[in-house]
């Protein structure tokens, strides 16, 4: 006998075989509930689409916001609200057995999105008909992993059509790029999205590189070789002479790293925070700055004069933002000002649009990734700030608020030298105090 889940159900009168029911229940009530997000999802959109028709928009504006409403009320980044969107869509109005599979809870909300994916090439009759051939009856794969079913997916979509996955194919190369995401211990993931040829030299050229390596006895890994070749040929001059023991001279290349005074000079814990990768242990951000200094690589620039958080520079006259407030905006900032949208700033908006009543300024300017900036031009969206934070409003009358992050901490309270029982020199601090010496604030 199947246990539903419901509020107040305790776990700690149930055997161990109503626990396995209760796993399952709970699994296909995801299903169900992610079936009627969809439909939910895709009637909002043809309701705001019908209200921006009657208002008079032109049609590639219709419909303008739907995206980033359905990411707030998901608690998701518009970005994956689009995603949302465009399956919801694509379930109601051309996969209808897909559609009553999760609601009869099935089929996962990613398994959909699998069959969406694979699908996206057919025509709608092609589409329709591997919809039916695969989700019309829970036996056809009931077992399959996600492996299987997208391999038969895809199969099914070449037999139907194969010039449609050929001319994909040819479309998926415009789709190249280059991403970077924090990965722990202060690493991070550096992943190119590529056409296949392409990657598999790429990848071919490195593994060349770690053979040879290893073969004249180089004590790095081969991991560690092809990582680091990877490096030298990208941050590397062409037209300087290289060392015969360090290759070609590295070119020195902008990396934004906040920090208090305190943990720059020493004497704080509080992390760093480097620009586009995230925070990062205070000795290590001292041992990152000291080393640009003995490079001569290292500029220090102060952004607030108090621990209020006033900026030295704070407004412009200017309607757009001048590059050095742009910055304190992205060192403030640090991503998005979206909820739950961690994509990098690519835009500084004015949180008030109207010139006379929204200047150039720190206060009423916010970081935006291009998506969430285009989204907040939709009709009956509005943005306030108030103290720091920033109040977007959605055409519906919802309203969601965004913080920036805290500043970093000031000095911390004086404690006792502990006794030390060898004498230590402090190389670190003379260091810094280099650049803090040729510092001289802007007038």
């Amino acid at each position: 006998m199947a246990i539903a889940p419901f509020p107040g159900l305790d776990l700690a009168d149930l055997t161990e075989v109503e626990l396995v029911e209760v796993l399952r229940a709970a699994e296909e009530e995801k299903s169900r509930l992610s079936a009627l997000q969809a439909e939910a999802t895709a009637r909002l959109d043809e309701v705001v689409r019908r209200r921006h028709a009657a208002a008079g928009l032109p049609a590639d504006r219709q419909g303008a916001g739907v995206a980033s409403q359905v990411g707030l009320a998901r608690r998701e980044s518009p970005n994956r609200g689009a995603r949302h969107l465009g399956l919801a869509k694509i379930l109601v109005n051309e996969m209808p057995h897909t559609l009553a599979a999760m609601c009869a809870g099935w089929c996962s909300e990613w398994r959909a999105t699998l069959l969406a994916r694979e699908t996206a090439c057919l025509s709608l009759e092609h589409r329709r008909q591997v919809d039916a051939e695969l989700m019309a009856d829970v036996a056809t794969t009931e077992g399959w992993g996600d492996k299987r079913l997208v391999a038969a997916a895809r199969a099914r979509a070449y037999e139907l059509d194969p010039h449609a996955a050929l001319k994909r194919s040819s479309k998926a190369e415009g789709e190249r790029y280059v991403s970077l995401r924090p990965a722990p211990d202060t690493m991070t993931w550096l992943t190119a999205l590529l056409p296949v040829a392409q990657g598999v030299s790429a990848y071919a050229a490195l593994t060349r590189a770690a053979d040879q390596a290893r073969a004249e006895g180089d004590g790095r890994s081969r991991g560690q070789v092809m990582a680091d070749t990877l490096v030298t040929s990208l941050i590397t001059t062409t037209n300087a002479e290289p060392s015969p023991v360090t290759g070609p001279p590295a070119v020195p290349v902008a990396v934004n790293l906040t920090v208090s005074d305190a943990t720059l000079l020493g004497a704080g814990h509080e992390p760093g925070w480097i620009a586009d990768h995230g925070p990062v242990p205070a000795g290590l951000a001292r041992e990152l700055v000291a080393t640009a200094v003995e490079q001569a690589h290292a500029t220090l620039r102060r952004l607030y004069t108090t621990s209020t958080g006033a900026l030295v520079a704070m407004d412009s006259r200017s309607r757009t933002f001048p590059a050095a407030l742009g910055l304190f905006i992205d060192l403030r900032d640090q991503s998005c000002r979206t909820p739950w949208c961690d994509a990098p700033i690519r835009h500084h908006d004015h949180v008030r649009p109207d010139h006379a009543n929204g200047p150039t300024s720190a206060g009423n300017g916010q970081g935006l990734c291009e998506a969430c900036n285009q989204a907040k031009e939709a009709p009956g969206f509005t943005a306030t700030a108030l103290n720091g934070v920033v109040t977007t409003t959605t055409a519906t009358g919802h309203q969601v608020r965004s913080r920036a992050p805290a500043l970093p901490p000031g000095d911390p309270p004086v404690t006792p030298t502990p006794v030390r029982t060898r004498p230590q020199v402090d190389i670190l601090r003379p260091r810094l105090q280099v650049v803090l010496d040729d510092y001289t604030p802007a007038a």
